[in-house]
Order: structure tokens, then sequence, then C-alpha cells
């Protein structure tokens, strides 16, 4: 409950910035917050097939990229001869800025929704891999003592040790994926398509409509926003450790 009243005291806040600053600036290339969600019951239509587009992108390359970072990242990070065989292949690609890739990723792949998927994967992989990996060699060495002195198997030890330990910085990473897919989608949706949010505010843009451009901007801060609410959900519901004190303070 108090979360939600936090929610709300912010929107109320930027609503108020927002409405302050277009009466100021007294211009069209900045409406009023009323005009842009009047434009939501006038375009909704239109305007959530752009949204299930995005989403559809953002869910398959970043749950994709989870498929493989993860198991990936902390089979490296635990077994040395793999860290220092793959480390210095990580640490070569990863600051390579992937995006430039597009056209070459467009000629492979084609027009449809398999380039942006991939791309939107292959960036934020590095990522989780990075992150994965790292959380995987904190974990305390003699954490892992006591549990094989037990008699656990290296599955065991894998599944009940060092996946749930790893679990913290796992979510992290999804965070900060979730993050960077919504701004690679919109690069992306600016080329070679006719749907999706970077496609609706590029043409609303260009048929200089500044309130349907920014109703596409709105919905996309929101399609994150809702984004980020289910990673911490989930968080929850895998992590329930993590709120302990959060609890007991309530």
């Amino acid at each position: 409950m108090k979360n939600i009243f936090r929610y709300l005291i912010t929107v109320l806040i930027v609503l108020l910035f927002w409405w302050g600053t277009a009466i100021i600036v007294n211009s069209s290339v900045l409406p009023l917050p009323f005009a842009v969600f009047k434009s939501f019951v006038d375009v909704k239509g239109e305007l959530w097939y752009h949204v299930l587009a995005s989403l559809k992108r953002i869910v398959l390359g970043v749950g994709g990229a989870l498929l493989i970072g993860v198991p990936s990242g902390l089979i490296i990070g635990r077994v040395k001869l793999l860290d220092k065989l793959f480390a210095p292949m990580i640490y070569l690609a990863y600051p390579v800025p992937k995006i430039a890739f597009l056209p070459i990723v467009l000629l492979f792949l084609g027009l449809g929704d398999l380039s942006k998927v991939f791309l939107i994967g292959l960036i934020v992989f590095f990522q989780i891999l990075v992150h994965t990996r790292d959380a995987a060699k904190a974990i305390d060495q003699e954490l892992i003592l006591s549990v094989k002195s037990l008699g656990a198997s290296d599955l065991q030890l894998f599944w009940h040790v060092v996946f749930p330990a790893s679990l913290s910085r796992v979510f992290t990473a999804i965070r900060i994926s979730t993050g960077t897919a919504i701004a690679v989608l919109f690069f992306t949706e600016t080329f070679a398509t006719f749907k999706g949010l970077g496609f609706f505010i590029m043409d609303a843009w260009t048929r200089v409509n500044y309130i349907e451009m920014f109703a596409g901007i709105l919905s996309l801060s929101f399609l994150g926003f809702f984004l980020f609410l289910l990673v911490d959900l989930v968080e929850r519901l895998f992590c329930p450790w993590l709120f302990l004190e959060e609890r007991d303070n309530t």
C-alpha cells in the first residue's frame, strides 16, 4: 500500500511539472498532459497493436538471453578453467557497440521480428552473462565447502547453493537488461518496420502530430514501468529472504 502511494505521488509530481512546463513553453511541440491522455482514447486500438508488438520483441529478446546467459554465467563463474578461457572473449566482445550491426543483422535475418529480437538478445546477453558470472564467483567458498561436507553432489550444489545465491544479482541484471532492451527496441523499430512503439513515435513525429508522439512516448514509459514491476514481483516470489526485513518493519 505504501509503495502504491509513493508511485501515485511521483506520478502527480511529474504531471504537475509537465503541465507547468507546457504552460510556460506554450508550444505545440510540448502539449498539455490532458491532450495527450485524451489521445490515448482516440488511438487506443492502434496504440495497443504497437504496444503488444514491442512487448513481444522485448520478452523474446530478454527471455532468450536469460535462457542462455544465466546458465552460462553460473558455469563459467564456478569453473575456473572456463573462466580463464572465456574471460578474454567476454571482455573483448562486451564493449563492442552491437547496435552498429543492425544493417548486417537485417541483411541476414530479414526485416521481420527475428532480426529485432536477435539484436535485443545479443546486446543484453553480455550484461546478463557478466552479472551472473560475477555473482557465482562471489559466493563464499566456506559455504560451498560446508555443503560439500554434507555429501552434496555437484548438481545438488549447483541447484541448491550456487543458483539461489546468485539470484539477487541475476534480477539486477534483468532490470538493467530490460532498460537496455527498451532503448534498443526504439532504435530497431525506427528501421524497416510498420509496427511497434518506435515506429508509432517516429511516424507521429514525421506527421507533426506531437500529441500522438507524446502518447507513444508515454506508452513506452508505461511499458518499461510495467516490466520493472513484474520483475520486482517475480523477485519477491523467488527470493523471499531478501524482503524479510521489509516484512518485519510492516
